[in-house]
């Protein structure tokens, strides 16, 4: 019986996802950085990588360190890139936690 991946495939390097929640290749970050794009705000901007659900977590590591590898550059030199609140998620009870006793409090209502 034959199953789904009973058929091996080789796949390029260049195929791996980097950033899953924009699906965002490596060989798609790697013809930017040869462009000279090489700061991950700069990827950020052009691609995506880094503004899905995860804001980066599942691929701002990858996408630093093939800037580092193709620039010759140090991390240090490259940066990390502009954060933007919240860098975490942020369930919404927690911001509603402030107004628990008074639900108005800060509210403006109109008529």
């Amino acid at each position: 019986m034959a199953g789904i991946c009973s058929e091996k495939r080789q796949y390029e390097e260049g195929d791996i996802v980097v950033c899953r929640c924009k699906e965002v290749t490596l060989k798609e970050i790697r013809k930017w950085i040869s462009r000279g794009y090489d700061t991950f705000d700069e990827l950020k901007r052009l691609t995506g990588v880094g503004m899905g659900p995860c804001q980066g977590r599942g691929c701002r590591d990858i996408v630093m360190k093939e800037i580092a590898r193709m620039t010759g550059k140090t991390l240090e030199e490259i940066g990390t890139g502009t954060y933007r609140p919240p860098v975490k998620p942020v369930k919404l009870g927690m911001l509603t936690e402030a107004n628990k006793e008074d639900p108005w409090k800060g509210k403006v209502v109109s008529h």
